[in-house]
């Protein structure tokens, strides 16, 4: 008896919930979203969705929403979903289940005589998201064409139009602290081109992943939107295309090949520096794209505002968007770094190998993949297991060259150097600020750079305690991911260490 009249008014709840909550339940529970959530984010990730549609199932009231694309329903489950259903069962006042999926595609028309010179299409060969939407995509892509039509182009000649590399995607890029604000950020500019951070400056030292951002970027709207005007392209090759039209006088294909773009990735901008009409030409790009509401993506080694012998119309335009800087990776993220690539390569690495190589190749991503590849080599020559000894062996020149020029007494002389004090002052007592802070600096970079503990760094300056050293290494660690101007200059200083 009491079983029959809980199922009666469970099935009076899901008749009055259909009947006054389903009209206006997705409405609702868009608004609460846009008032607690930023206003950027809301309107990239939320407001474009379709309305959500009400029925009711045996477990309870479902809420279906049709995304358009993989790159977005992933993005959307990972980072929303939890909160929206939350907010559905808090307006609805029972549980309500969200329930994601991708909107079917509409049939691609067929293509026009001569408009291949206009669409870039190619196969990126690319794995979890990007995949999936190729996948989608397919029937498109593929779509037979007129007999008169030529045939299509092979994907080889597409891809060398938008110099994408289809290796280079978010699903091989290895996430961590260091490039955590400007992978976040890269995300959002794949997910809306064109509605936030335009234009996106990333900046940072050598081999530490700006490039594959920008490329992973590019291979995630293309599996979207097949047809996306897309370049990506060194400084220097922008130079060569001004050179180029200079002499022609054929300054109507420049504008016809950059000024029609939907995005434009362009790696290391520093190199336009002092080259006048190539800052001109840039920057009368840069603003027909952003009229347009294309999108625009730079690298650099230094901050805008770093960059010499620039115009300051262009710098200033440079950071009128979002600026990020990519770090050097923690050693967890090393770590992380050199599996997943050893995976790559069909090889599995023992974590305490893993841990010892990146414990002692702290630069970048590029030599660890350096070192990854001799360690690799040197186990296949040799026939034997990869173990911390056969990376000692492997590894034996760059680590001596590393122990032979990076010392803690090496640092404290090019900390000096570089904030004009004596070298004796890294082992005084004085404490003024123009001492202490370069004291500090020096210790963080011994910490960074050396093998030594914090006693012996401590020992090292002047018979220092080793707390001394701790405060001064989350001090200035604290400090660099907030204050550009000394992130800079400990880059300065790592690489001129490091030679």
């Amino acid at each position: 008896m009491r079983s029959r009249l809980r199922g009666r008014i469970a099935r009076l709840q899901k008749k009055v919930f259909h009947k006054y909550m389903s009209s206006d339940l997705w409405q609702r529970c868009c608004e609460r979203l846009a008032a607690e959530m930023p206003e950027q984010q809301f309107n990239t990730w939320i407001r474009p969705l379709p309305p959500g549609t009400v029925s009711t199932a045996e477990a309870g009231p479902v809420v279906s929403v049709r995304v358009p694309n993989r790159f977005k329903l992933d993005w959307i489950r990972n980072q929303y979903a939890p909160r929206i259903e939350s907010l559905l069962a808090d307006l609805a006042g029972h549980p309500v289940k969200l329930e994601l999926s991708l909107a079917p595609r509409e049939a691609a028309p067929a293509p026009v005589a001569h408009s291949s010179a206009r669409v870039l299409v190619t196969a990126v060969a690319a794995s979890g998201p990007v995949a999936a939407v190729h996948a989608l995509n397919g029937a498109a892509t593929h779509a037979p064409r007129p007999a008169a039509a030529p045939a299509p182009a092979p994907a080889a000649s597409s891809a060398s139009r938008n110099r994408l590399n289809p290796g280079l995607t978010f699903d091989t890029l290895v996430p961590g602290r260091a490039n955590q604000m400007a992978r976040t950020a890269a995300l959002h500019v794949a997910g809306a081109p064109g509605q936030m951070y335009n234009p996106l400056f990333i900046y940072g030292g050598v081999g530490l992943g700006k490039t594959h951002l920008m490329n992973a970027v590019g291979n995630a709207l293309l599996a979207d939107k097949p047809d996306a005007r897309i370049l990506y392209l060194h400084a220097e090759q922008f130079i060569s295309d001004v050179v180029k039209n200079y002499q022609r006088k054929t300054f109507d294909e420049l504008k016809a090949k950059y000024h029609q773009l939907d995005l434009l990735l362009i790696d290391d901008v520093q190199f336009f520096a002092g080259k006048d009409r190539t800052q001109e030409e840039f920057f009368n790009a840069f603003e027909a794209l952003l009229a347009k509401r294309a999108h625009i993506i730079m690298t650099s080694d230094t901050y805008p505002k770093g960059l010499v012998d620039i115009d300051e119309r262009l710098t200033s335009r440079f950071d009128s968007g979002l600026t990020v800087a990519i770090e050097p990776p923690e050693l967890e993220m090393r770590v992380a770094i050199l599996i997943k690539k050893a995976e790559a390569e069909g090889t599995q690495m023992p974590e305490d190998v893993a841990f010892f190589v990146a414990k002692n190749v702290r630069a970048n991503v590029r030599e660890l993949e350096g070192a990854l590849r001799k360690i690799l080599a040197y186990s296949r020559f040799s026939h034997k297991e990869i173990n911390i000894q056969l990376a000692r062996d492997a590894l034996k020149d760059l680590l001596s060259i590393q122990n032979r020029q990076i010392s803690v007494e090496n640092i404290q002389k090019t900390v000096a150097d570089f904030y004009k004090i004596k070298v004796a002052d890294m082992y005084s007592k004085k404490r003024p600020a123009s001492i202490a802070r370069p004291r500090q600096i020096a210790m963080y970079l011994a910490k960074e750079l050396t093998q030594k503990s914090l006693p012996e760094i401590g020992e090292l300056f002047g018979g220092r305690d080793h707390t001394t050293v701790l405060h001064a290494v989350r001090k200035i660690g604290g400090e660099r991911s907030k204050n550009t101007e000394l992130n800079q200059q400990l880059h300065v200083l790592e690489q001129t260490l490091k030679g």
